[in-house]
């Protein structure tokens, strides 16, 4: 048996969870499965270790389950929705170090839409956009991230973004200004005025 795997086990519990601890559920789709067990630690000490919460993976529901040990607990609570977001980020697509800011830092969120929210794309139409929103190798989106200090996980037609509320609207409004056929260099000009004025 792999290493990377004895973590997960070790934590299973039968325990009920009936009781009045507050518990927050985090459903993992299958192609995240893999990832999870691989980074289980670097999820895992954080949540337990700094923010005193229980966590385990779930094998029957495939869901990460976080428990405040301390009935109610106000601070477990805040606690509890960071870890949460922690984990959602993470099983979004982006990297444990990346999430892990949620964590860290106060006024940083996650915000999910969909190609089709902006604009309706099928077939090509919709391939082609997505290919505009990471560009050549990735430099479109990496532009993007690091003009308005976001980061950005291209999953399918869904886009996640994570920073600060006023970075992810920059961000947003550059990527929905692509998926509605603006060329990259008008894009990138905008954005390029909007860091000139200190607006980031």
């Amino acid at each position: 048996m792999s290493t990377h795997n004895r973590p997960l086990r070790k934590i299973q519990s039968t325990k009920s969870t009936s009781d009045n601890r507050e518990v927050r559920k985090v459903p993992v789709p299958s192609h995240r499965l893999t990832p999870l067990k691989e980074h289980w630690l670097k999820i895992y000490t954080p949540v337990v270790e700094h923010l005193r919460l229980d966590i385990r993976f779930n094998v029957k529901s495939r869901n990460v389950e976080i428990r405040n040990p301390v009935p109610d607990d106000e601070i477990g609570s805040q606690h509890l929705q960071k870890a949460a977001d922690f984990v959602k980020a993470f099983v979004y697509g982006f990297e444990v170090e990346d999430a892990l800011a949620l964590i860290r830092l106060d006024n940083l969120f996650v915000e999910s839409f969909e190609v089709k929210d902006v604009k309706t794309l099928k077939g090509d139409h919709l391939s082609r956009a997505i290919g505009r929103l990471a560009g050549k190798g990735g430099r479109t989106k990496f532009t993007i991230e690091n003009v308005t200090k976001t980061r950005i996980v291209l999953a399918d037609s869904k886009i996640h973004i994570l920073g600060s509320f006023q970075n992810i609207q920059v961000a947003m409004r550059a990527i929905c200004n692509l998926i509605l056929g603006s060329p990259p260099s008008k894009v990138y000009g905008q954005l390029q005025q909007l860091s000139k004025s200190k607006v980031l």
